[in-house]
């Protein structure tokens, strides 16, 4: 891991870094373990009839995206990862429709009471889910769908706390 990484930012190497031409713009999403970046690219011109769903041509755009720049993504991942000592994945973002590509899924270990256990296991038992950790997974996805508003505004405040912290005496 580089010593400048409080002083690297993400967003300003990956300005320089990317060809010109890949995104018409990006997001980047970090957190501990990965660097997810998502680009979007230019929605085809539409083959089918008005007012039918442009998914497939979408769909293939995205393919055809993926296959045409794994190589330079893949280069370009690993110089971040060395810098960072993150993993990186891709995503692209094409008219209404998005994937990413090869996601980390990172365990998480967590202590449940019996109460919080028998929920996960009754979504077990329902089929709801396969095992404790994809319920737990699912009860993760409702919560962020459901409360999408009340995380954004946490995770701006957050934001704040990082900027006055950085901001403040150093020990």
């Amino acid at each position: 891991m580089s010593t400048h990484q409080s002083t690297f930012s993400v967003g300003d190497w990956l300005s320089g870094r990317l060809p010109g031409d890949w995104f018409t713009g990006t997001s980047v999403t970090i957190d501990r373990e990965e660097i997810l970046i998502v680009g979007t690219i230019a929605t085809p011109e539409p083959a089918a009839p008005e007012g039918e769903p442009a998914a497939d041509a979408e769909s293939g755009r995205i393919r055809r995206f993926r296959e045409d720049t794994r190589a330079t993504r893949i280069e370009i991942a690993r110089e971040l990862q060395e810098r960072t000592g993150r993993k990186v994945s891709w995503g692209v973002t094409c008219g209404g429709t998005t994937e990413t590509f090869t996601r980390l899924a990172v365990p998480v270990m967590t202590r449940l009471a019996q109460p919080q256990r028998q929920v996960l296991d009754t979504l077990v038992e329902a089929g709801v889910a396969r095992s404790r950790s994809e319920a737990l997974s699912w009860c993760v996805r409702l919560v962020a769908q459901h409360e999408a508003d009340w995380l954004a505004e946490l995770e701006q405040a957050m934001g704040s706390l990082r900027e006055a912290r950085a901001k403040g005496p150093t020990g």
